[in-house]
């Protein structure tokens, strides 16, 4: 039976969806194609009628998690989306998470494709700060992004149970709230 143009696509968003979120839980390296076709519900043997290469849908998948991550930031007060990225629950559920947080340290061993997808997504996050913040604040914001990404990398380090995972998160929320307060 032929499958319909639209179907087809559907079908490759649900890939790429499937994608990003067990590239986000297991890395890169940790996800097979096999894995992945199977968790998406399709053979194996259909995945190269949708991407060329697995680089090509890692290439998607980051981009897919960057805008889901983007869609639920937009709108956010930044004190509650302080809170909520440097929280328990944000730390212990990386395939709903940040693709920054959980991939960030993958990326930078894949091809320039990949890490490209994570440039251009930083730097959206970079502007929609701006707006709020003004232009001459770049330097603060790479640093407070850091900073996030990074607390929840340190956590994420450490084991499940780890009172140092705990610490981490809330000396970074302290930290990072700080600087939000008006001075």
């Amino acid at each position: 039976m032929k499958v319909s143009k639209a179907q087809v696509q559907a079908n490759r968003a649900h890939i790429v969806e499937t994608a990003a979120t067990l590239f986000r839980e297991r890395g890169y390296d940790g996800v097979s194609v096999a894995d992945l076709m199977n968790a998406a519900g399709f053979t194996h043997g259909g995945f190269y009628k949708h991407f060329t290469s697995k680089a090509a849908l890692m290439t998607e998948a980051a981009a897919c998690g960057i805008a889901q991550m983007e869609a639920r930031t937009s709108q956010a007060e930044r004190s509650a989306l302080v809170c909520q990225y440097l929280s328990r629950e944000h730390r212990d559920s990386p395939g709903d998470g940040c693709v920054m947080a959980a991939l960030s340290a993958d990326a930078g061993r894949q091809p320039d494709e990949v890490k490209q997808v994570f440039a251009d997504g930083i730097e959206r996050q970079l502007a929609a700060v701006a707006e709020v913040d003004g232009p001459e604040a770049r330097a603060r914001r790479i640093d407070a992004m850091a900073q996030l990404v990074g607390a929840v990398m340190l956590s994420r380090a450490c084991p499940d149970d780890s009172a140092l995972a705990d610490e981490i998160l809330q000396a970074c929320c302290a930290a990072a709230l700080s600087r939000l307060a008006p001075t």
